[in-house]
């Protein structure tokens, strides 16, 4: 079950507006909701790499100028998306690196042990969340706006630079150098099994031996 039941659960809904008059109406911002969540779910089958407003309007059994009407663009829509990745991922980044303080006597231990529980985290988040992992990886916006790419790149940029500021205390004799190309590296890392997780079709998890490897990389 996928972490974004909140957003993915009812996606096959009918909107109100081309519904008969006797059905409830959604309330505000439900439908820009049930939107994205047809849009997530349909990234997750085969194939989706490139999904169209007309693909997207038939599932929820809709035209096209409705969803026109609480999306200005496709674009907006993947924005609506990389906004739920973003609050997701650096939401609990955030608690991981507020609750555990480094103590005066073993600030390196807590900035490995930060460091680690990030990347897990956001492997994680893309092993319940297949349909998002092809947004991360940018499958999904090849041909769509450059901006969201953008965005994208700026989501694990913001990563990297936290696991930096998370291993600057790693006890080594040039501790920016080296908290610099450990970041880089488990950044690189998490990247490359979330892009190995979306083009094995969802086979390969992204956490496969992950104590084990982010042992090999954090010594």
């Amino acid at each position: 079950m996928s972490d974004t039941s909140s957003l993915i659960e009812s996606a096959d809904s009918v909107d109100a507006e081309e519904a008969p008059a006797a059905r409830k109406r959604p309330k505000p911002g439900e439908r820009r909701v049930q939107i994205l969540q047809a849009l997530a779910a349909m990234l997750e089958q085969p194939g989706a790499e490139r999904i169209t407003t007309a693909a997207l309007a038939a599932r929820l059994s809709v035209s096209e100028a409705a969803l026109y009407r609480h999306f200005a663009s496709k674009a907006q829509m993947f924005e609506g998306l990389i906004d739920f990745i973003e609050q997701s991922v650096f939401t609990l980044v955030q608690q991981i690196t507020g609750r555990d303080v480094p103590a005066p006597d073993q600030p390196a231990e807590v900035g490995l042990r930060q460091a680690s529980r990030i990347i897990a985290l956001l492997l994680q988040f893309g092993e319940r969340n297949p349909g998002m992992v092809r947004v991360m990886v940018g499958d999904a916006l090849v041909f769509e706006h450059e901006r969201l790419q953008q965005r994208m790149n700026q989501f694990f940029d913001r990563i990297e630079s936290t696991l930096r500021q998370c291993l600057r205390a790693s006890g080594s004799e040039t501790p920016t150098v080296h908290a610099q190309v450990q970041a880089s590296v488990l950044t690189s890392f998490a990247l490359g099994r979330l892009q190995r997780f979306a083009r094995s079709g969802f086979r390969r998890n992204p956490t496969e031996h992950l104590d084990a490897s982010l042992a090999l990389m954090l010594h």
